[in-house]
């Protein structure tokens, strides 16, 4: 579907939604294709593609709101949809917070030029080279001896936005990504590791054969690990890893959490988070960046600002009925699907690197625990008690000692983050990013 079209569409629905009687209503139109391809032990195992188009609408009366989606645009469907909605919608309770985004602040086209995708769909027998030649490169590293997959997959999306106050805009991106996990055995047992690679364009891609390579290297060196005695240890984890620690504080900033008072930033806004000299970006204009986009989930002009800067909470993640309920204003960061109303969250968001490389900051710790897989995290969102299963390396003299496995680390993300320092080897990989990142003393149980 081409964007005349889609605005069409858009804005059809809305005149209709405005006649069944919504005071304001916002719709939202997806197309969004994917192919992937599954391969195991020089065999294709699978081969999916999808395609299709959806709609949600979201229609006002008042303070009233109700939401509807559907992957049938026909004529028909559409008007039947848009009555149950705007029924729904008059039915629905009141919501003080609830309405459209305030429209002086919406963006205005023409929208920025962020090249989020090549849209260079590959076809059936390149994906399978793709996979095939990343697993063949895994299990040619001596040491590996079976394969859990290798996988090469491609998507690509466009989303259309209308509103009743005024406001169109279209983004959309593509991505490219393929993946490998392989088992490496000796005498002691077998391992298993994995490595990854996912762009927006498939020339920035590292090469399959390079993926399956380090894929197997990472495999091998974990063969005959250790248990590790309980009890307490300084811990780095590695930059595949290390996203997931500005994950949990993303989430923890969340607007919808603070508003509901279970997050343990809630009174953190203004305090120092992490130490000082350390900043969180969230910038939605990064060039092909994976969440890249010109324009929020509500229509409204985005901004790059700091979750952290040097080391202090400065912002949450705000919708408009979010900023409503704070008193506070928007800071653009409203997510939209078809299925729902507006929610909240980052776009590109990555710490900044720090000066020192991984194999300065593995001295500097000395001795410890590197991590470089994990399994299970649990999180108490109120208090931000954390606790993980992983395995990795002990270190000593500043070097990787012997490889570790069945371990649980716990601590509290406040301690993790006050203590955090990072290395230099950030790496842009999804949306959430971070170099390798030491955290200081943890509890450890193994034997």
């Amino acid at each position: 579907m081409d964007s005349t079209r889609a605005q069409a569409l858009l804005d059809s629905v809305l005149t209709k939604a405005k006649a069944a009687g919504a005071d304001a209503a916002d719709a939202v139109l997806y197309h969004s294709v994917s192919s992937s391809v599954s391969w195991r032990m020089g065999a294709l195992e699978d081969v999916e593609r999808s395609e299709g188009a959806d709609l949600g609408l979201r229609i006002l009366v008042g303070r009233r709101q109700a939401i509807v989606s559907t992957t049938d645009t026909s004529a028909v469907s559409l008007e039947r949809l848009i009555e149950r909605c705007a029924a729904m919608a008059k039915a629905a309770p009141e919501d003080p917070y609830a309405g459209l985004a305030p429209a002086a602040r919406l963006a205005r086209a023409p929208f920025a030029d962020l090249d989020l995708g090549d849209y260079a769909e590959p076809s059936t027998e390149e994906l399978k080279r793709r996979a095939s030649a990343c697993e063949a490169s895994a299990l040619a590293v001596p040491g590996v001896t079976n394969s859990s997959g290798a996988g090469a997959s491609y998507g690509e999306g466009r989303k259309w936005f209308a509103t009743s106050h005024g406001f169109f805009g279209e983004t959309g991106g593509s991505s490219h990504s393929v993946s490998v996990s392989v088992i490496a055995g000796d005498d002691n047992g077998m391992e298993r590791d994995y490595d990854y690679d996912s762009k927006t364009h498939y020339a920035d891609m590292k090469s399959p054969e390079a993926i399956g390579k380090r894929a197997g290297e990472l495999t091998v060196e974990r063969l005959s690990p250790r248990r590790v005695k309980s009890g307490k240890a300084k811990v780095i984890y590695d930059n595949r890893l290390s996203n997931s620690l500005i994950g949990h504080l993303a989430g923890a900033a969340n607007g919808a959490a603070i508003a509901r008072g279970v997050s343990f930033l809630k009174n953190k806004k203004g305090e120092r988070i992490l130490p000082k000299g350390a900043f969180v970006v969230d910038d939605p204009f990064i060039k092909r960046g994976h969440g890249s986009r010109p324009f929020d989930g509500e229509g409204l002009q985005s901004s790059a600002y700091n979750l952290i800067e040097d080391g202090v909470l400065t912002e949450w993640f705000l919708n408009s009925a979010q900023a409503r309920q704070l008193g506070l204003e928007t800071n653009a960061r409203a997510t939209r699907g078809v299925s729902g109303g507006p929610g909240s969250g980052p776009t590109n968001l990555y710490l900044k690197p720090g000066a020192l490389s991984f194999d300065a900051l593995m001295a500097k710790m000395g001795a410890g625990l590197l991590v470089t897989d994990m399994f299970g995290p649990q999180v108490n969102a109120n208090t931000g008690d954390y606790s993980v299963g992983c395995s990795g390396f002990w270190v000593e003299g500043g070097a990787k000692a012997y490889p570790v496995s069945e371990i649980t680390i716990a601590g509290n993300l406040f301690e993790m983050y006050a203590s955090l320092e990072a290395a230099n080897d950030l790496e842009f990989r999804g949306s959430t990013n971070a170099p390798s990142l030491f955290v200081g003393e943890m509890t450890a149980a193994g034997d």
